[in-house]
């Protein structure tokens, strides 16, 4: 037996709002969508069935719930996003900046890290880290 990391819950106000923008940002799908929850998935991962084996080769997803309080503290758990070698890392930062997402200041010294950090436009904090080819 293996239990599998199937989603990750993001708390929101906007379910449907975090759920597109996450799903464009990441170029996934929206798979299910109700006043209390969004699901999106990566646009390559299979709706079907799967087996057991298939099952186990899938990465997670992510769920958006409803909260009623607005977030006041930093994450304790995150998003890393990174680029490929090939991807322009600054355009990308600038998209995503473009699409909404705010520089964040969690206490890192920007001088040495090799990442920025960003917040959704709900106050989520995310990391894009350096580019990288694996």
């Amino acid at each position: 037996m293996a239990l599998k990391w199937y989603t990750t819950v993001v708390d929101c106000r906007d379910v449907a709002a975090q759920a597109r923008w996450w799903a464009e940002v990441l170029d996934w799908q929206i798979v299910y969508e109700a006043p209390g929850e969004a699901v999106i998935i990566p646009r390559h991962a299979p709706t079907d069935p799967l087996s057991a084996q298939e099952w186990t080769h899938i990465g997670p997803g992510l769920v958006f719930v409803p909260v009623a309080e607005q977030k006041s503290i930093k994450n304790r758990l995150h998003i890393d996003l990174a680029p490929h070698l090939d991807d322009d890392r600054d355009a990308m930062i600038n998209e995503l900046l473009g699409k909404g997402a705010t520089r964040v200041e969690v206490g890192q010294d920007t001088t040495t890290v090799t990442w920025d950090v960003l917040a959704d436009p709900e106050g989520n904090e995310f990391c894009v880290l350096s580019a990288r080819d694996r």
